[in-house]
């Protein structure tokens, strides 16, 4: 890899393409804007507020964080309200996604469940838990398309033992569709730890990344008007980049109007074109779960690891 890296105190740059500089401006700068989390995850802007939602998994809380006021705690437990803790690796809540105003879906570890959390009164509402009669692992991310059509991950992180908990009724890790009729539909089954997923543009694309240190891919889904995956193919692989100098596998992402793809991935957030091709990496120094744009679109929000970072970029991601 051919790259001109660029640091400052908090994180560096990477480009890798000519083209990453109408992305990446050149007085970039990595914030840090809050710390001390056990592995933060899932964040998404409430434009209507003016501030980010973001969950750390483990600790089993949803936090609140804006510009006026800081970080605060949104929902706690944010997934499992039970007393077998125990039996979870990561309880709480974890991919969190707009829906309608004043609602957002979550990827609910703990529950096992995709749900709606309605913002003002903070209650959950069900929206699949069950696949042909068995429960699922613990759905991980969750996207919505604009016509209600819901799309989710279900890989064992939430589990204590993963594969091998005793909780487990599903023999695979699915990829899954959630229609507006409330019926739940298998895209795939063959991944082994899909985690993160986004949209191409014109939705027509399904992209899902593949969370496994011994296959990290990102894997595109060729759709239908009904959101039936027509075929499958490896969109890009980050095998390459795998290093204890990289932390991070293939994990949350985020696609821009223009199709421009961030994933993140070894070493930080990955971005990519439409057809797969490196422009540069973001690095925070940690491994980063999963991003989301907020502000007027060109703010990118990192949940990475312990803490929450965010720069400022050309690029609009606002969709």
């Amino acid at each position: 890899m051919n790259a001109e890296t660029a640091t400052s105190p908090l994180g560096s740059i990477e480009r890798l393409d000519p083209a990453f500089d109408a992305i990446v401006p050149p007085d970039w700068r990595i914030e840090k804007l809050a710390e001390g989390f056990r592995w933060s995850e899932g964040p998404v802007w409430i434009a209507s507020g003016n501030h980010l939602l973001f969950t750390d998994v483990p600790d089993n809380t949803l936090y609140r964080w804006s510009e006026r006021d800081g970080l605060s705690v949104f929902l706690k437990p944010s997934g499992y309200e039970g007393e077998e803790i125990g039996l979870f690796r990561e309880p709480g809540a974890n991919g969190l996604f707009p829906d309608r105003e004043g609602a957002i879906l979550l990827a609910d570890h703990g529950n096992r469940m995709v749900a709606r959390l309605d913002l003002v009164t903070k209650r959950k509402t069900p929206l699949a838990t069950r696949f042909e009669g068995k429960r699922f692992n613990s759905p991980n991310d969750v996207i919505r398309r604009r016509d209600g059509v819901i799309f989710f991950t279900d890989p064992p992180y939430g589990l204590a033992g993963l594969n091998e908990s005793k909780l487990k009724e599903l023999d695979f890790n699915g990829v899954y569709r959630l229609d507006l009729d409330g019926s739940v539909h298998l895209v795939d089954r063959d991944m082994t730890f899909p985690n993160g997923l986004a949209l191409t543009p014109d939705e027509r694309t399904l992209y899902v990344a593949n969370s496994d240190r011994k296959q990290p891919v990102w894997i595109a889904f060729s759709l239908n008007e009904r959101g039936e995956a027509l075929s499958k193919q490896t969109f890009a692989d980050s095998s390459d980049l795998m290093s204890k100098d990289s932390p991070g596998v293939p994990d949350g992402m985020r696609v821009t109007p223009d199709g421009t793809v961030f994933a993140t991935a070894p070493g930080g957030v990955l971005v990519m074109n439409p057809d797969g091709k490196r422009l540069g990496r973001i690095r925070t120094g940690t491994a980063i779960a999963n991003c989301a744009f907020g502000d007027d679109g060109r703010t990118l929000y990192m949940t990475s690891h312990d803490f929450l970072a965010r720069i400022r970029l050309k690029i609009d991601g606002k969709r």
